[in-house]
């Protein structure tokens, strides 16, 4: 869901700043004479903490049109208004071959190495009818009944990968829990075997890995998954048993007109945004609490309790505070269009900032405060409209149960450096850590 080389945001960014451009739509509205200048986008400074320049840009240019460091032009959206409208106007297209630069944008509007791959048809690249056909073949798997039975498994594993690092009294939280956590979650949901959830560990590594990793690493883990899904489809035909693949594979048996090659491109897509999203939820939001003393107290005080209600009401709080996605994927004009006074032209691709809508003071009350008794949060975390995350659920379930383990079995959890020393992961689309060292007494098992 992001290009690496894209948005490198850990300060080598090909780009400093913004290149604002004066396009056939016209030019993007110009602060007053008394406004501050704008913060420069995908800077180090910028990766680390977006939202002030993200209140500029709600107030001065609320869609925004700029060069990414990728080289690709687009719109930026950032007001809660426009954002909500545009994540459901159907004369955006999620198909990237709307894009008017679709050559010279290859490979950098979607995930590295699905084009080469031949995993482009997939949910994040599709729109209705094929959307609508292959979203009501998947959503079977995430209905409320099928994950809330799947937590005590999420459960288990949060436990386990605790119990990993709980009596040495340091950990990497980010490498040794949020991360593994999704990754052996969404793998049991898929049917992949645990003999062979290791290699999707590796594999899933090097694609978030992005910058930091060996060049074309991520391309050769993509095409690795879609070899091994191919492999793991043939074989699951003679063997069908209760898990997502064996539904995909019945569903395309009896006449659902699912082709082998979306059926891997949805076990791609399901594990790629079924992980990533989780890791970064579950980062972002152990560094929240670990900064926000009184909060943290606050859902310490709802797990001892075993207050469902607030610890839910939490997760909500830090998707919308500091949640795993930034910009919501890649969509693409098909008509002229005017998003909040801009015009918009044919094949120009549309960003949605999520993580500036759901800063908007004029949607949230005191919007820079994480407030985990938040009641009025309608945040756009996983989108708007039919594109809206169909994990979501799993997602939420396993960020309650993840952060309720960990600040619950170590309720001593601190930073073992400070704040400044964090770097951020480099990309377009996702928000995360690329590590979260803390520590804690140790935990005699």
């Amino acid at each position: 869901m992001r290009d690496g080389r894209a948005a490198r945001a850990d300060g080598r960014a090909s780009v400093e700043g913004v290149h604002d451009e004066s396009p056939a739509g016209g030019t993007p509205p110009m602060p007053g004479a008394s406004a501050p200048p704008m913060p420069p986008l995908f800077t180090h400074e910028f990766a680390t903490d977006p939202y002030p320049a993200y209140a500029w840009l709600r107030e001065h240019a609320p869609v925004h049109r700029t060069v990414l460091p990728s080289g690709v032009e687009a719109w930026l959206v950032t007001r809660y208004a426009d954002a909500r409208e545009v994540l459901a106007d159907p004369r955006l297209s999620k198909n990237p071959v709307h894009h008017s630069e679709a050559a010279h944008g290859r490979g950098k509007v979607g995930i590295p190495g699905e084009r080469s791959a031949n995993l482009m048809t997939h949910l994040l690249n599709i729109d209705p009818p094929d959307h609508t056909r292959l979203r009501r073949l998947v959503s079977k798997a995430f209905t409320p009944r099928r994950v809330a039975a799947f937590e005590p498994r999420v459960r288990e594993l949060a436990d386990r990968l605790i119990g990993g690092f709980a009596e040495r009294g340091h950990a990497d939280l980010i490498h040794e829990f949020a991360f593994p956590l999704p990754i052996y979650a969404i793998c049991d949901m898929l049917g992949v075997p645990a003999g062979d959830q290791d290699d999707f560990r590796d594999w899933a590594g090097m694609m978030i890995r992005h910058g930091g990793g060996p060049r074309g690493g991520v391309g050769r883990a993509v095409k690795r998954i879609r070899a091994y899904l191919a492999e793991l489809i043939h074989r699951k035909r003679g063997d069908l048993g209760d898990d997502l693949i064996s539904e995909l594979i019945r569903a395309s048996d009896h006449g659902e007109q699912l082709t082998e090659n979306e059926a891997a491109a949805m076990a791609f897509i399901l594990l790629f945004a079924g992980f990533e999203t989780t890791v970064n939820l579950i980062g972002n939001g152990a560094y929240a609490l670990l900064e926000h003393p009184a909060q943290r107290r606050l859902f310490q005080d709802a797990v001892a309790a075993g207050d469902t209600g607030l610890l839910r009401t939490a997760v909500e709080e830090l998707l919308r505070y500091d949640g795993p996605v930034e910009l919501a994927t890649w969509r693409f004009a098909t008509e002229p269009m005017t998003i909040g006074g801009q015009r918009v032209a044919p094949g120009d691709p549309v960003l949605v900032v999520l993580a500036a809508a759901d800063r908007d003071p004029s949607r949230f009350a005191d919007p820079d405060t994480l407030d985990l008794t938040r009641r009025d949060n309608p945040h756009l975390g996983y989108g708007h409209g039919i594109h809206y995350c169909l994990g979501a659920p799993l997602a939420r379930l396993e960020g309650r149960i993840a952060l309720s383990a960990l600040f619950g079995s170590l309720p001593d959890l601190r930073l073992a450096v400070e704040p400044s020393a964090l770097r951020r992961r480099g990309g377009l689309i996702m928000r995360g850590l690329r590590e979260l060292p803390v520590e804690f007494g140790p935990v005699r098992g």
